[in-house]
């Protein structure tokens, strides 16, 4: 039988959805543990079907999937998985999403607006999930929507240990591409011992619906600038944010983020002479055609798997990231 098994009482189950086996195959692995043998299949009409193929009941059930295009596709399959351990008398079910479906949508910013986010996590909820876990949510108050415990993890510390290793930090500065990211750019700072720098987007009055001023706030003179965010899609915003360090003096520019969404054009515009590297995580499958020279893919399967080990050992979520994030 998969999983594993403490006290002959608790028993850990791993099951995944098809969007990203590679990730899921890593973390079951990094567990020492098996995914549970999953019968998953799309009908002609697009319905899609889920069955396990050995016993949950009772067990402490761990559903990944990893939320890329066909985002709702995706979804559908670990609500219905969900479902499934729910009907089937798992004792507690755990959403593993790395990237969290429709974070982007997590306030009205104009009247008759939906909050996705929101409604993502009523789903989860009423398919029967008792907690969610997911990494670097693109607004934290996403906690708040489901009525039970989230575990937040933050790739940070993953990260931190690839650019300790590869940058010399007396001539770094770390860049928030806008203030929205401040928070979070300052916690690079503060990790790396480097000083802040921010970009401050302005529209050009006589120019409609078109970010055109790039403003910076802080010295990227002579620097090496390393601009952090927590996803990456089109990248427009990034490689613009690149354009505008180079242009006021940056000797290179790195790009850090958690989810390559990578949409297109992202992966073409990426190789832009304005940047110099980007470093991502897998918590999203990157085809290989969307795969290039300066690219650097990080795993996230050991972050996953110590996270689901301490919950599963009722153990401290919190403590993996204390004095890092």
């Amino acid at each position: 039988m998969s999983g594993i098994k403490t006290n002959g009482q608790k028993r850990l189950v791993l099951v995944a959805g098809r969007s990203h086996p590679e990730l899921a195959e890593a973390v079951a692995e990094a567990l020492g543990s098996e995914l549970v043998p999953t019968d998953a299949r799309t009908f002609a009409n697009g319905e899609i079907y889920a069955r396990f193929d050995e016993s949950v009941r009772g067990c402490d059930a761990f559903v990944i999937q990893s939320h890329t295009a066909p985002i709702n596709e995706w979804l559908m399959e670990q609500l219905i998985m969900v479902d499934a351990l729910k009907r089937a008398s798992a004792k507690r079910i755990t959403v593993v999403a790395p990237f969290y479906p429709y974070a982007r949508q997590d306030k009205k910013g104009r009247g008759r607006e939906p909050i996705s986010a929101r409604l993502v996590a009523d789903l989860f909820k009423t398919a029967g999930a008792n907690r969610i876990m997911s990494v670097d949510l693109h607004a934290s108050q996403i906690q708040g929507f489901f009525d039970g415990p989230v575990d937040h993890l933050f790739a940070m510390p993953v990260l931190l240990e690839h650019f300790r290793a590869s940058l010399d930090r007396s001539e770094l500065t770390v860049v928030s591409p806008d203030m929205g990211r401040v928070r979070v750019a300052d916690m690079w700072s503060d990790q790396l011992d480097a000083p802040l720098a921010i970009i401050h987007k302005r529209r050009d009055p006589l120019v409609a619906n078109q970010v055109t001023v790039h403003e910076i706030v802080g010295n990227v003179e002579g620097r090496v600038c390393l601009l952090v965010d927590d996803m990456i899609d089109t990248g427009g915003t990034i490689v613009k944010a690149a354009q505008a360090l180079k242009d006021n003096g940056a000797t290179r520019v790195i790009v850090a983020a958690t989810h390559a969404v990578f949409s297109d054009p992202a992966s073409e515009i990426l190789q832009s002479a304005c940047v110099d590297e980007v470093v991502v995580t897998d918590t999203l499958p990157i085809p290989e055609h969307k795969r290039f020279d300066t690219l650097t893919i990080l795993p996230i399967a050991p972050l996953l798997a110590r996270a689901i080990h301490e919950v599963f050992e009722d153990g401290s979520v919190t403590s993996m990231f204390d004095g890092a994030a």
